[in-house]
């Protein structure tokens, strides 16, 4: 509301009219039809707070009736990183600002989802106290500063407690501990947690107030349970003799252990589900980019249809964290197999595909002492019962509440199908709901990934759960579900989950996505003892540790190796470590066959996979890197539809900034893959590395890997490094040698000077059915 003044008459005056004019063009009542909205303004240019968030009103108070008005719309400003706001408007509102001056983009605030030990020994990070030579994770890390942001932190867990050996607070850091509900700053923030803060307006706006509904804290205290357990698995400290339920006992730590945690709570409690509002992760960004952290690890987003960069939080945040040098690490998504499923796709920022780990937890089920079949599952104790199909309690064999038959189910163990697995919660509500034992699950062959479930539940592939279903087609049963085990490297691995976000990118298809894979199956971190295992309100059980899966967990793991490479290459841009990791990423599994992409039985291709499986210790030592600032992305958005006049208004001062045709090519962006997602005809792409070696002096060979009916062709094909010449322009011509229409085939670049081998995938799609002329040739 506009507030009046007796002592101010005149203003007072002003103001009515100001009012009655507003609402004759502007005004719609707010209640039913505002919404939030983020205001993306570009570059902060005056790095004045106070400056800036004055600017924000008077462009906001075109569309209200006074600056008064204009204020109380205001949910946050965005004033150190960048400039915006996010503000309550209605549709009108929100389509004037967007005309106005100096406004990049209006976009309104949607709500994204949350991405939902073995794993770094399996990836050769070890921890062996036997040898003379300090471990990787506990040799780098102590100067660098990871903020994570998502559902907050539980600061009374291990992993976040500081160690004897930890030094002073980096001197770059600017942040702070907030105080909140049960979470005081001196007694829960050390030299490990040295910040955390939270952010709640948006999501309030969407769903009410955080409390007491959604059982969640008003602080920077997890209850969701997502945010302390990505935080444990990038920076966690080293915790010995841990295990959930007794399974995966080891030692736990995050991929950097020395590393300091900034925590930025932006996701909330909605029916044990984390919900992050847009409006919330911006401000998240703006804060963490000021308060001087060196990675920023985000395991959120939403699946297609995806938005341009620049009208979403994930392509603003991480380009102005790109050109503070910042690292961005997304997930890909969780919406997998599907193709062209993956979100999170800028080209500054990496995005993480999940996939599988040596470790198993067989389980073993004996059928009427005759058929044994082996499952997975975190089965505690012995099941006894009898095993019946679910048509006997379900209607059409259905297992969902919806589909109950009413029967009590007691003593029995329920054998259900599915041909998605995300089915399966339903399944265990509705096995639950009738009194059952237990269940058995049977899902599509690779989709078997153990689960902590709030009923004893086995997960079979389907081939064997027909094998069960036939023999008890006549009667039910006796079945007996032994406890289950935990194995390591009794099985291939990694394999691309079933669940993980496949490309091509629908944003920009030239450039590849996910860039890169790591576990985030069964991966077992820290978790809030208040917050139940399984996603259920009927589960009592507490524990320290937990089993989750998804590219969520994948996504800290490479958080954590980007931590380590900042801190041993601590000039290194953020393409030149993500150029590290994706060269020297591996496509072989640990049989050395052909990584496999789960949901499927076929061999995984650069858009399952990215560029290949993550290798810690290769990515420290890549021998080569495709480096890239701010000002090579000019032409690539200039290409995809960015004007001139937008583009300054992101960008540093002093950055030239020119959107001639000559320079637009999606291809020549300097990307350690290279994707031609329509060659009709033959076209020469344009490639930088830079020798980043011990060795000033190098010689490097390429070999190449054609991909099926195109011709790659590569000049020079030596490259000579010196201390006089660091970098090298090489050139990669492809000649269509077939007709084709809409199929991808996959090839690689692999520069090695016998050491180092600096692999790009190449992924092309030959475009030239309808051509009768494919001699054509130019180049981009």
């Amino acid at each position: 509301m506009c507030f009046f003044h007796r002592e101010t008459m005149a203003s007072s005056f002003q103001c009515f009219w100001g009012l009655f004019f507003s609402l004759s063009i502007y005004f719609i009542q707010a209640t039913p039809t505002s919404n939030v909205y983020i205001v993306y303004l570009g570059l902060n240019q005056s790095h004045d707070p106070l400056l800036t968030s004055k600017h924000h009103h008077q462009l906001l108070s075109n569309v209200f009736e006074c600056e008064e008005a204009a204020k109380q719309s205001i949910l946050y400003h965005y004033k150190h990183s960048f400039s915006g706001f996010a503000a309550k408007l209605n549709e009108n509102q929100a389509n004037i600002l967007a005309k106005m001056e100096g406004v990049v983009s209006v976009f309104r605030s949607r709500t994204m989802k949350l991405h939902t030990t073995r794993s770094w020994d399996f990836m050769g990070l070890t921890l062996d106290e036997s040898s003379e030579v300090t471990p990787l994770q506990l040799a780098y890390g102590d100067d660098i500063v990871v903020g994570v942001l998502d559902s907050g932190v539980w600061p009374e867990s291990k992993s976040f407690q500081e160690e004897s050996c930890l030094g002073p607070i980096p001197s770059c850091w600017k942040g702070k501990c907030v105080k909140g509900e049960m979470f005081d700053p001196k007694r829960d923030c050390n030299r490990k947690l040295i910040g955390a803060q939270y952010y709640h307006k948006g999501f309030e706006e969407e769903f009410g107030p955080v409390n007491p509904r959604t059982f969640d804290y008003k602080s920077p205290r997890d209850f969701v349970g997502h945010g302390t357990h990505t935080a444990s698995t990038a920076v966690g400290s080293v915790v010995k003799n841990v295990s959930s339920f007794g399974f995966g006992q080891g030692t736990a730590r995050g991929g950097a252990p020395r590393t300091r945690l900034a925590v930025y709570k932006v996701c909330w409690n909605e029916g044990l589900e984390g919900i992050c509002s847009e409006a919330d992760i911006m401000a998240g960004f703006d804060n963490a980019l000021h308060d001087g952290v060196h990675v920023i690890s985000a395991s959120f987003g939403g699946g297609p249809p995806l938005r341009p960069f620049f009208k979403s939080q994930a392509g603003i945040g991480s380009f102005h964290a790109m050109q503070l040098g910042v690292s961005v690490v997304f997930s890909a998504g969780n919406d997998g197999p599907a193709p062209s499923s993956v979100g999170n796709v800028a080209p500054w920022s990496i995005c993480v595909a999940a996939s599988t780990i040596d470790r198993s937890f067989p389980t073993k089920i004996l059928l009427d002492k005759t058929i044994s079949v082996m499952g997975e599952g975190f089965v505690t104790k012995k099941v006894k019962g009898k095993l019946a199909p679910a048509r006997t309690f379900f209607r059409d064999g259905n297992c969902s509440p919806e589909n109950s038959r009413n029967k009590t189910a007691e003593g029995m163990v329920i054998l259900c199908f599915s041909n998605t697995p995300s089915d399966i919660g339903y399944a265990e509500v509705a096995v639950v709901n009738i009194g059952a034992s237990g269940l058995i699950y049977a899902l599509p062959v690779t989709d078997q990934i153990a689960e902590t479930d709030i009923i004893p539940t086995v997960r079979i592939n389907q081939n064997q759960g027909t094998k069960l279903r036939q023999y008890i087609d006549s009667a039910p049963k006796p079945v007996v579900i032994s406890p289950s085990k935990t194995t390591i490297g009794k099985s291939p691995a990694p394999t691309i989950a079933h669940f993980s976000s496949r490309g091509p990118n629908t944003v920009s298809s030239d450039i590849l996505k996910p860039d890169i894979s790591a576990p985030g199956a069964s991966i077992m971190a820290a978790w809030p003892p208040v917050t139940p295992p399984a996603p259920s309100s009927s589960d009592k059980r507490s524990v320290n540790w937990n089993f989750l899966s998804g590219t969520s967990m994948a996504c800290p793991h490479v958080t954590g190796v980007v931590a380590l490479i900042k801190s041993a290459h601590p000039d290194w841009s953020p393409a030149a470590i993500k150029s590290a990791i994706m060269t020297t990423a591996y496509n072989r599994d640990s049989t050395q066959d052909s990584i496999l992409a789960g949901g499927s039985r076929k061999v995984a291709d650069p858009f399952d996979i990215g560029a290949g499986h993550l290798n810690p210790l290769k990515a420290m030592d890549p021998g080569l890197v495709y480096d890239m600032q701010a000002s090579d992305y000019i032409a690539y958005l200039c290409d995809i539809g960015y004007t001139r006049e937008q583009i300054k208004a992101i960008v540093l001062p002093g950055t030239h900034v020119s959107c001639s045709k000559e320079d637009q090519s999606i291809s020549n962006l300097n990307y350690p893959s290279i994707t031609v997602s329509n060659l009709q005809s033959t076209v020469t792409i344009k490639r930088t590395v830079r020798n980043v070696g011990p060795k000033k002096t190098a010689v490097y060979f390429v070999s190449i890997v054609n991909p099926c009916g195109v011709k790659v062709s590569i000049w020079p094909r030596i490259l000579f490094f010196s201390c006089f010449k660091e970098e090298h322009t090489y050139y990669v011509t492809l000649k269509p040698q077939k007709k084709s229409q809409g199929r991808y085939d996959f090839g690689e670049i692999v520069w090695t000077d016998g050491f180092h081998y600096v692999r790009s995938p190449l992924v092309v799609s030959v475009n030239n059915a309808g051509d009768s002329d494919d001699s054509l040739s130019y180049s981009i």
